[in-house]
């Protein structure tokens, strides 16, 4: 509980953007996980750097939990403050700081949205690919190591951060990394505060990679005879070098659910695949082309094309509000999603032992991927007691299974609340020792939202 005279001092800076009624904390209680909500003892709405360094410097001195917390569009309850204390509201932070046009790059205040900051690039012919499907702000992708459905061409957001606006738990403002599009100079900070979901410090701005727009962009979706079948034609188009833009799996069950929730009445509830593909018209029309034939050859039918721009943006709003589709499967479930990552060889066994596992267990798990990097979800939907330990035990098989594989717990969605148990197993107590160590060093009295990432953490 945060004291009043703690409460005190905190108005005394920021005035009417420190909150404490009960909507306003409950809405900063949650993510969209399944995960247990915790209520924070007050929100604060932070509009410069600055001012997030004259909090962390009192939240040091009272030793008091700081929860960075952007667009709660998170699903393993990295936002959730779990020991209550501050959730500190990036949201106000949404200035479009520098566009760079020449050299691509762009810098952002952490509470930018994708969206947002995507309309602003319109006008000069340029884009930022990294789309993990919610409109979630730029600071909380970065600090999730956040990726999506463009992720197999244009990589993840450790590729497209050059460099960082952070706040210590001291309060200490760092800028790590710069403009450069490679650098040797010492320890790379950069990477280190990616990832990190705020337990090192608050990324406050973020310089990033752009792209310009494709002179062609299609979207096509293939409907197959088999789960196999489909996965086996993604793994030939990764191995092929074929530069697809984004290769999206949905399994039988996810189609039904995206065919009711989405309106897509031309399909069937059939394994899918929706693809996009980007570049000049004789390079996609070669990519298409590469792409049918090995669909064909795998018991993929006939491509839907979707040229226009309202007919793609239809699709892959569908795609995006799969989650949604799959909870409206099972009304009433609470859901534990899993984002595990494998090297493409291991895909098409994941794939089908997950659907399996779900199918035998009698439990509700729609699967769609990111595949052509090797990342699949299952939503896991559980309405009871049995259903919920079901969801448990094949979420820890699931899990197991793809490290074993060579595979990570979590390709995209970060660690958080759900996945700490997991993280001594895939890199060794080596390694979680070293994590620990550097905690230690930028978090000494584990300020910096405890309770996630690191198994003791908190």
């Amino acid at each position: 509980m945060i004291e009043a005279a703690t409460l005190d001092r905190l108005r005394a800076l920021v005035g009417d953007r420190l909150q404490t009624t009960q909507a306003i904390r409950e809405q900063h209680s949650h993510d969209e996980s399944g995960h247990a909500h915790a209520l924070p003892d007050a929100v604060l709405f932070v509009e410069s750097t600055e001012d997030v360094s004259a909090v962390l410097r009192l939240a040091s001195a009272c030793r008091m939990p700081v929860v960075p917390f952007g667009t709660g569009t998170g699903i393993e309850g990295a936002s959730i403050p779990v020991h209550g204390g501050l959730s500190l509201d990036l949201s106000r932070m949404d200035q479009v700081l520098s566009v760079n046009v020449d050299d691509l790059d762009a810098r952002v205040q952490a509470g930018v949205t994708r969206l947002q900051l995507n309309d602003a690039l319109k006008a000069h012919g340029l884009f930022f690919p990294i789309d993990p499907g919610a409109d979630a702000s730029i600071g909380g992708m970065a600090s999730t190591r956040a990726s999506g459905t463009n992720a197999v061409r244009y990589g993840t957001m450790r590729e497209n951060v050059l460099g960082l606006t952070v706040v210590t738990a001291s309060g200490e403002v760092i800028r790590t990394g710069g403009r450069a599009r490679k650098s040797a100079a010492g320890y790379d900070l950069t990477r280190l505060f990616v990832g990190s979901e705020g337990t090192l410090g608050v990324i406050t701005e973020v310089q990033l990679k752009l792209y310009g727009q494709p002179e062609r962009i299609a979207s096509a979706v293939c409907q197959f005879d088999t789960l196999e079948g489909a996965v086996r034609s993604v793994i030939e188009t990764i191995q092929l070098g074929v530069p697809v833009a984004r290769i999206e799996l949905l399994d039988e069950l996810q189609m039904q659910a995206s065919i009711a929730y989405s309106k897509l009445d031309e399909f069937m509830p059939a394994p899918t695949l929706f693809y996009e593909f980007h570049g000049s018209e004789a390079g996609v029309a070669e990519q298409t082309a590469t792409v049918a034939a090995l669909a064909a050859g795998h018991g993929g039918g006939a491509f839907r094309w979707a040229a226009k721009t309202e007919d793609r943006n239809r699709l892959w709003k569908a795609r995006h509000a799969a989650y949604y589709a799959g909870l409206a499967l099972h009304p009433g479930a609470r859901s534990m999603v899993a984002d595990v990552c494998v090297p493409i060889s291991r895909l098409a066994e994941c794939v089908l032992a997950a659907q399996r596992d779900s199918r035998e267990a009698g439990l509700v798990a729609p699967i769609v991927g990111h595949v052509g990097d090797g990342n699949f979800h299952v939503t896991y939907l559980a309405r009871d007691e049995r259903e919920r330990a079901l969801t448990v035990s094949l979420h820890r098989v699931l899990v197991e299974r793809a490290i074993d594989a060579g595979g990570t717990c979590t390709g995209e969605h970060g660690i958080g609340i759900g996945k700490r148990g997991y993280l001594a197993r895939e890199h060794g107590e080596g390694a979680v020792s070293a994590m620990q160590a550097i905690k230690r060093a930028l978090d000494p009295l584990g300020i910096m939202n405890p309770g996630k990432v690191l198994p003791d953490a908190g």
